[in-house]
């Protein structure tokens, strides 16, 4: 107990005592009695902590006990919080246990989060004062070496500190991928364009243009990077427009079929070329799902073309449905080179390309399976992408089926 506390007891404990000889001088038990328990009252509060409970010994020497009110907030908080006083974790509630270690209380602030900017924050002195602002630390690497921490902390009316870890790896590297994407958007755009530069100062040369074979050769160059660009303005529009529509779950009833049958007579160029054709293998249920027909369209139409043209010429691309329960599997198929593991988690990033010269060779713009795998997200369904070195590589679309179906004959 304070030498201050002490004091006021003492005080309170003689008011009290000096009350009850007066009362039993002057013959008066029952107002001594009444005395009595009022200075023992005026003693307790003397002696009494804030909130109105007494303090015992170990209570106001232990200063380092954590209020009640306080163990029940943190362990309310979903992100890592803690509270220090004196430099030292008196606090902590699971999230932070689990991302800091479990026997971070009552150890050192410094050594509870090893980090130089959250050392040199938090070993500045208490301020003491109200809660104000939240000072913030941007903490990188803490626990991983890819995570990114926002540390904030404030002061507390009684000198210790609330310290609050915020993971914001996700939000950087959502703007790693948006700075990515512009850097490779440009990129994308600007070979064809320079193409095009070179291709029209060659033939403003009339040498050059007066050869009908050259000329013939140049045009049919800047032809195809023309189409090269349009396809990836498409692209980046479609993305655009789906991303704009993901919180809008679609509710149309779809039939795949005559989706599918729209995408073998625009892709018959590129059947002719690979020698492949499209195999539809169709059992049972007739194909309906719950979805946006242009989109489905677009992704049928992007998981073919891809099937064609990176499946081995003279193979065909299969489509095929399967029964999921609530779902169903639309199942597309090559019989191609494969893609190596180590790239399967990225494919659905934007311009990310397993074999970037095939891929530009073929006339792909990076983004197809990234505009796929938002379609799915709107529609509410899983993709799952299973590829074996040297076998081929097969993608199924898990989307949400439209009710009742109707029942067609197997061929």
């Amino acid at each position: 107990m304070s030498p201050d506390r002490k004091l006021r007891a003492y005080v309170g404990a003689a008011v009290a005592l000096i009350g009850l000889l007066a009362a039993i001088f002057f013959g008066a038990p029952i107002l001594a009695a009444s005395l009595a328990l009022v200075a023992g009252g005026g003693a307790m509060a003397m002696a009494t902590a804030r909130g109105g409970q007494p303090i015992a010994e170990d209570q106001a020497e232990t200063k380092e006990q954590p209020l009640p009110d306080a163990v029940g907030l943190l362990a309310a908080l979903e992100e890592p919080a803690l509270i220090v006083r004196d430099r030292r974790v008196i606090l902590a509630n699971e999230s932070a246990k689990t991302i800091l270690g479990a026997h971070i209380e009552g150890v050192d602030i410094r050594l509870a989060i090893r980090h130089p900017a959250a050392a040199e924050r938090l070993s500045r002195p208490d301020s003491g004062q109200a809660i104000g602002p939240f000072a913030k630390t941007e903490l990188t690497g803490l626990g991983d070496a890819e995570r990114r921490w926002e540390m904030a902390t404030a002061s507390l009316p009684d000198g210790s500190r609330l310290v609050r870890l915020t993971d914001r790896s996700e939000y950087f590297a959502s703007e790693r991928m948006r700075g990515d994407f512009v850097a490779n958007a440009s990129h994308e755009l600007r070979t064809p364009l320079a193409t095009l530069l070179g291709f029209l100062e060659t033939l403003q040369d009339e040498k050059a243009a007066s050869d009908k074979k050259t000329r013939s050769r140049f045009i049919q160059i800047m032809f195809e990077e023309a189409r090269r660009m349009h396809r990836l303005v498409d692209d980046l529009i479609s993305l655009s427009r789906i991303e704009a529509e993901r919180f809008t779950a679609p509710l149309d009833s779809v039939d795949l079929l005559p989706l599918i049958e729209e995408v073998r007579g625009s892709c018959h160029r590129l059947s002719d070329e690979t020698q492949s054709e499209i195999l539809v293998e169709q059992r049972g249920a007739r194909p309906v799902v719950v979805g946006d027909e242009r989109q489905l369209a677009q992704l049928l139409q992007n998981l073919i073309v891809n099937a064609l043209k990176y499946g081995r010429n003279g193979t065909p691309a299969t489509v095929g449905f399967e029964d999921a329960g609530e779902m169903l599997a639309i199942k597309v198929t090559d019989r191609g080179e494969g893609i190596a593991p180590e790239h399967l988690p990225r494919l659905t990033e934007r311009f990310y390309r397993a074999d970037p010269g095939r891929s530009r060779a073929v006339g792909g713009t990076g983004l197809g399976l990234a505009i796929v795998k938002h379609i799915v997200e709107r529609h509410r369904g899983r993709l799952d992408i299973q590829s074996i070195v040297g076998e081929g590589t097969t993608i199924r679309v898990y989307l949400p089926k439209a009710g009742e179906t109707s029942v067609i004959k197997e061929s």
